[in-house]
């Protein structure tokens, strides 16, 4: 009798993972999308109040970046964090109810779109003022080494924030004292609604590591291969040699700064737009993982089916979920005496 022989193998080195990777990152990145368009529909039916950051167009980097953390890791982020929350393993259901601002939300409805928080999955939350976070990764940093742990802490920040002082005192920091942070800039090329050509001298991001002597390089934000590649090789030397690295990421968000700014209009054209969503991270990463038969058309169908699925039952969770009682807004706050 004829041995059965896995006929992925191949296709899994043609595109360098294996096909539970691919199928892991497909739908993690889908995920990632479905969650920040129904996100758009609630707030457009007034489900959603106050700022609304969506990352359609950035989900490579998040997913890529996560795929190669440890649960134990840490991951902390600015106000446009969704993703890099549910990429960590935040249940879809808590996250849109605190996006509801319900008490079944993640941080009991307090916290909103940009304040998300899982301590459970070791995801130290999104942060509102531009560049306050970066101080705080380089202190979980020095905890982790302090206590003599190996884990690692990844920290996601903008374009926007390189101005920031925050951002070289945290990077003077953790290459002095050889903190295990991964540093990954998503530079989406225009922060809030300014292009980098006019806010930044150094428009190489990714040089700023030479300044202070830790490993730095750019990676393609808009391939979830490449940005798992690079981010992978700077885990490994942050574990290893306690060393922090700088990650340029190359992406581009489709939608404006925010659902104020729905598409950007002011700052760059249409005709950029439509190009650059030919560089859609879910659609390129479709095509190669048909390509290379590391997964069937049927395989991609039962994955959008299942997310599709997740995320009817998120909003149903959040629609359900009560509002806070008034009382709840004398706890939860931090008095020193």
């Amino acid at each position: 009798m004829a041995r059965r022989t896995d006929v992925r193998k191949p296709a899994a080195a043609a595109l360098g993972v294996d096909a539970a990777t691919a199928r892991r990152l497909l739908a993690d990145m889908m995920l990632i999308r479905r969650f920040e368009e129904k996100a758009a529909e609630s707030y457009a039916l007034g489900k959603i109040g106050g700022f609304l950051h969506l990352s359609i167009g950035e989900e490579a980097v998040a997913d890529g970046a996560t795929s190669v953390l440890r649960p134990d890791d840490y991951a902390i982020s600015t106000y446009r964090e969704h993703g890099h929350c549910l990429a960590k393993g935040s249940d879809p259901r808590r996250a849109m109810a605190e996006l509801y601002g319900r008490r079944d939300g993640l941080c009991k409805g307090k916290g909103g779109s940009m304040h998300l928080f899982d301590r459970s999955v070791n995801f130290l939350g999104g942060h509102a003022i531009v560049g306050a976070h970066l101080p705080l990764a380089a202190g979980v940093g020095f905890a982790i080494k302090y206590q003599g742990g190996d884990q690692v802490v990844v920290c996601y920040f903008g374009d926007g924030a390189v101005p920031e002082g925050e951002f070289h005192e945290a990077m003077n920091l953790s290459a002095l004292w050889k903190l295990p942070v991964i540093w990954i800039c998503e530079n989406n090329r225009y922060a809030m609604g300014t292009s980098i050509e006019r806010a930044l001298a150094q428009h190489d991001i990714y040089k700023f590591g030479e300044v202070y002597g830790i490993p730095a390089e750019p990676m393609d934000g808009m391939d979830v291969l490449a940005v798992r590649t690079t981010v992978a090789r700077a885990v490994e030397r942050a574990r290893r040699d306690k060393m922090p690295s700088l990650l340029e990421a190359r992406t581009y968000r489709f939608r404006g700064h925010s659902m104020r700014d729905p598409a950007g209009a002011v700052y760059r054209t249409k005709e950029e737009v439509e190009r650059e969503k030919l560089r859609d991270p879910i659609v390129l990463f479709h095509a190669r993982v048909l390509e290379t038969g590391a997964l069937a058309e049927a395989d991609v169908r039962a994955i959008e089916k299942d997310v599709n699925d997740r995320i009817d039952e998120a909003v149903a969770f959040a629609d359900a979920s009560p509002e806070p009682p008034l009382e709840w807004l004398l706890t939860d706050i931090f008095k020193e005496d």
